[in-house]
């Protein structure tokens, strides 16, 4: 029998040959699991399937998945965009940059909704790209704050990834959606602040709208307060339904899926074609999702069940390092990680691997989990090869080219990475509030 560390060298070289080939995610991971294993082990390799199938199906807190995601499409196709961006407009005013402030809050949101880094870049940007650049936005600004707002989508509850995150390491969904809130809030305000800024010192990055607009009458000013309101109550209804503990997070995602489905209606975009059209995109990406799930939890068990977390635990304490320099190494390693996978395999591969060992270190296990998300968060949108990157060059204009999105999304980037490192070396920023709420 090889040992850990050749064991893991092998997997690590048979996942970069799969990924250079093209071989579909889910599919990958299992079957290099499924075939190391079965020279590991033999036939002995079998009883790993059957468990890891329940475990992984059956499971109360992923059936959250398909609600959210199912919601992030009804929402999408019903007007919130167009209902969320007018009302954000209003409220902010003739500023300039408004509309790239209001790209921030507003394809945060979306991205929230969706739940999925991918889907929220591009439905943000399907919705704002064009009018930014249509008024004369710098290209680059305009690229940068579409890709920060839209991953902002998996550190915004609801997460798919933070449920994926919960359900591998048994912690609660609850807690990392609360948890979740003071960082992305702080990341807002930076985003926005470096918005306002950069604008000021060079006011050719956002010029004021030279076409007069028509004025808009109180009433209207009301209706279209009212339409970005009832957007944001759904969101706010999801979420807080788990707060008073009203719902579960699975439980909360139905909610959701009759909140847009009621919004759908208001906003008169309620037909037949509507709802299959997002029930067929939601089945491709909850299938999708489920065989990465399904690979990467059998390659995770079958790689914890040979010793990998001993191995890095052992690898950690041979270093001598202090406890938070071995977060941070964590932090290094998913962030190497994310040039080449996405969010959900960085997630199921590095959650059941280091969180223990970070809970043995004696670190909050959901504080933890949001530092991984925050971490891929970054990874994904990292140039040249952050595969976030390449959603956003699938929605740009033919003009737009991959060296103007690596300059466009730099200086959004490093700002995450302050804020990483902030509520790591902070790590009350995320424990204080489910103390508070969750008791």
């Amino acid at each position: 029998m090889m040992s850990i560390e050749v064991l893991t060298g092998v997997l690590l070289v048979c996942i970069l040959v799969s990924f250079a080939l093209g071989a579909p995610v889910g599919l990958a991971l299992g079957g290099i699991a499924m075939g190391v294993g079965y020279i590991t082990w033999g036939d002995a390799l079998f009883n790993v399937i059957p468990t890891t199938l329940e475990g992984t199906y059956f499971s109360f807190i992923l059936l959250a998945i398909p609600l959210y995601i199912y919601m992030g499409q009804l929402l999408t196709r019903s007007g919130i965009g167009d209902a969320m961006f007018s009302a954000s407009q209003l409220i902010i005013g003739k500023v300039r940059g408004s509309l790239a402030i209001s790209v921030i809050i507003v394809c945060s949101m979306i991205g929230a909704m969706v739940g999925i880094i991918g889907a929220g870049i591009m439905t943000s940007g399907s919705i704002a790209l064009r009018p930014m650049l249509e008024r004369g936005y710098d290209k680059r600004l305009a690229l940068g704050v579409i890709m920060a707002g839209g991953g902002l989508g998996i550190l915004i509850p609801p997460s798919i990834p933070m449920i994926m995150f919960a359900s591998s390491t048994q912690n609660s969904v609850g807690r990392m959606f609360i948890g979740a809130l003071v960082p992305a809030l702080i990341t807002i305000i930076l985003l926005i602040a470096y918005v306002v800024i950069s604008c000021k010192l060079n006011p050719k990055k956002a010029p004021l709208d030279k076409v007069p607009e028509v004025p808009q009458t109180p009433k209207q000013k009301l209706l279209t307060m009212r339409d970005g309101g009832l957007s944001l109550l759904l969101i706010v209804a999801v979420l807080g339904s788990i707060i008073m503990g009203i719902a579960t997070p699975t439980e909360s995602g139905a909610i959701g899926v009759v909140g847009a489905i009621i919004l759908a209606i208001f906003f008169k975009r309620f037909k037949p074609k509507m709802v299959q059209s997002a029930g067929l995109r939601a089945a491709v990406l909850v299938s999708v999702a489920m065989w990465i799930i399904f690979g990467a939890t059998v390659f995770s068990n079958f790689h914890l069940l040979m010793g990998v977390q001993n191995m890095v635990a052992g690898f950690t304490e041979d270093l001598g390092l202090p406890p938070m320099m071995v977060i941070v190494l964590f932090q290094v390693i998913m962030l190497l990680l994310g040039f080449i996978i996405d969010e959900f395999i960085i997630v199921l591969m590095c959650a059941p691997i280091f969180t223990p060992i970070a809970v043995s270190l004696g670190f909050d296990p959901i504080w933890f989990g949001i530092l991984m998300i925050l971490n891929i968060e970054i990874a994904v949108q990292t140039p040249p090869y952050g595969f976030a990157l390449f959603y956003l060059k699938g929605i740009a204009p033919p003009g737009i080219t991959m060296l103007d999105i690596y300059r466009s999304v730099t200086p959004f980037v490093l700002i995450k990475l302050l804020v990483l490192i902030i509520v790591m070396f902070n790590p009350e920023l995320v424990t204080w509030l489910p103390n508070k709420l969750m008791n």
